[in-house]
């Protein structure tokens, strides 16, 4: 069984006097331990799909499984505990509280959970170290470059070592090298800490980490490979 099963999926907005339609009946399954790339223009509904897989955002219709776990037949109340449970969300902008050190930032995300403050070092201390920020922990945002920034939000995306891990765009801020640091990271803790990683991007070059590679087109999810084949063919 697939860790992610997405069966039906509809979303709509209305605009005035249009409704905008960004997921149509969408059916989608995700294996675990997969790194999986979303493209698609903007506003197709890219950020709408991932937001509805992590319990963010709720579909009109449908249905989605995590792990054995319907999660759009949860109440309010349970879907934010499964979320802290086994959610980790890596944010274009970094979203770090400014007053906050790094290894506070990080650390956030523990809190919601039942651990001893021991429990909770270590746990930030592995994280720290796996982002490469081990002597960062005391400075602030202001402090860090944009991808130290990045690399703590990425920590604080992993300290729960959750079941999911979604990217919103994690690179969009950011030049080209430190792009590639950012892109090579997420890959490499992808492979060691085997956690399913659903990335949205809009750069073509950010995709050659994934392990498979989709576009959001009218609505409908479709491989990478089979649009770029039918564009030119």
């Amino acid at each position: 069984m697939a860790l992610i099963e997405i069966q039906g999926l509809t979303k709509t907005y209305r605009k005035g006097d249009s409704v905008i339609v960004p997921l149509d009946d969408v059916d989608l399954e995700i294996e675990k331990g997969e790194l999986v790339t979303l493209m698609g223009a903007s506003g197709s509904g890219k950020s709408t799909l991932l937001n509805l897989i992590v319990g963010i955002d709720t579909p009109d219709s449908g249905r989605i499984v995590v792990d054995g776990t319907e999660i759009t037949s949860l109440s309010q109340g349970k879907l934010t505990k499964w979320r802290a449970d086994n959610v980790g969300y890596i944010f274009q902008t970094h979203n770090l509280i400014p007053v906050l050190t790094a290894y506070e930032n990080i650390e956030l995300p523990l809190l919601l959970l039942p651990l001893s403050a021991k429990q909770r070092q270590q746990r930030v201390e592995i994280a720290l170290e796996a982002v490469g920020l081990t002597d960062r922990a005391d400075h602030f945002p202001r402090q860090l470059s944009g991808g130290q920034e990045q690399r703590v939000g990425i920590g604080r995306a992993i300290v729960t070592d959750p079941l999911v891990i979604v990217a919103d765009e994690p690179t969009g801020d950011l030049d080209g090298e430190t792009s590639d640091q950012i892109l090579e990271l997420l890959q490499e803790l992808n492979r060691q800490l085997g956690t399913t990683l659903l990335m949205v991007t809009h750069d073509l070059e950010a995709t050659r980490i994934a392990s498979r590679r989709l576009r959001l087109v009218n609505g409908k999810v479709v491989p990478q490979g089979e649009l770029e084949g039918a564009l030119h063919g």
